[in-house]
């Protein structure tokens, strides 16, 4: 038996739906906005869940946190329609209030099981240092919820039926294994991010520019092309008891 597929990162770029799963309503943009341009590119129907309101990200000086959280879903829409992402979902959770996983993956596996994407993304929640709770929570709720929705009594009390997407990857990751080419995205990433002006001033976007340019290059060597954006991807029996996933 040739189990040399089964050690192998899943495929990603000819999924027809896919689920970007974000945090804050910015995530999505920085952590992988050349990737979704790219997908959008090749005919792929694109859902942007964002599970925080953002309420926390107010500009310079005494603001309303209901009136942040209403400029920022704007953003994120904006942002997200940019790139080419066309359906969104939002909790509205507390900006800087997720704590309990296993609640939260229930609900995002329910809306898997409504949508039925192919591919699901989200932040890398054991990346190294990663201190921000909410990255953490959302990213261990959608890997139980990728490899949970399709039990058919997953999530309890609902009427959805079971779903088992092919592939998770996971952004914000310092152990990619996954190159996607973003040379022609690359500025339309930008143009995205740009529009979370909440957020993201002239100075930081400026910053990012470089950064990314140059992890881009890192991770583009010897690939064929100039740019590149990585990803950890996985399917769902990496997911568990399986340990060599780390070096997939």
């Amino acid at each position: 038996m040739d189990v040399s597929a089964f050690f192998a990162p899943p495929e990603i770029l000819n999924a027809k739906r896919v689920l970007c799963i974000q945090p804050h309503p910015d995530d999505n943009e920085i952590g992988m906005g050349g990737t979704i341009a790219a997908l959008a590119a090749r005919g792929c129907e694109i859902h942007y869940l964002t599970v925080t309101n953002g309420d926390l990200g107010q500009p310079v000086g005494p603001a309303d946190p209901a009136a942040i959280a209403a400029v920022r879903r704007q953003e994120a829409e904006a942002a997200g329609r940019a790139l080419g992402a066309s359906v969104f979902h939002f909790f509205d959770e507390p900006d800087g209030s997720l704590r309990d996983i296993p609640a939260l993956a229930g609900r995002i596996a329910e809306l898997m099981r409504t949508i039925r994407p192919e591919v699901v993304f989200c932040p890398d929640p054991w990346a190294l240092y990663e201190a921000h709770q909410d990255h953490v929570v959302t990213g261990k709720a959608a890997a139980q919820a990728f490899i949970s929705s399709a039990l058919a009594g997953y999530p309890r009390g609902t009427g959805t039926q079971p779903w088992q997407a092919g592939a998770i990857g996971f952004y914000f990751t310092q152990n990619p294994n996954t190159v996607v080419d973003v040379t022609d995205t690359f500025e339309q990433k930008f143009a995205a991010m740009a529009l979370h002006r909440t957020q993201l001033n002239e100075e930081l976007l400026g910053l990012y520019r470089v950064y990314f340019t140059m992890q881009g290059q890192r991770l583009a060597q010897d690939k064929g092309f100039a740019l590149g954006e990585g990803l950890k991807v996985l399917g769902p029996l990496h997911m568990h008891c399986f340990t060599e996933a780390p070096g997939i």
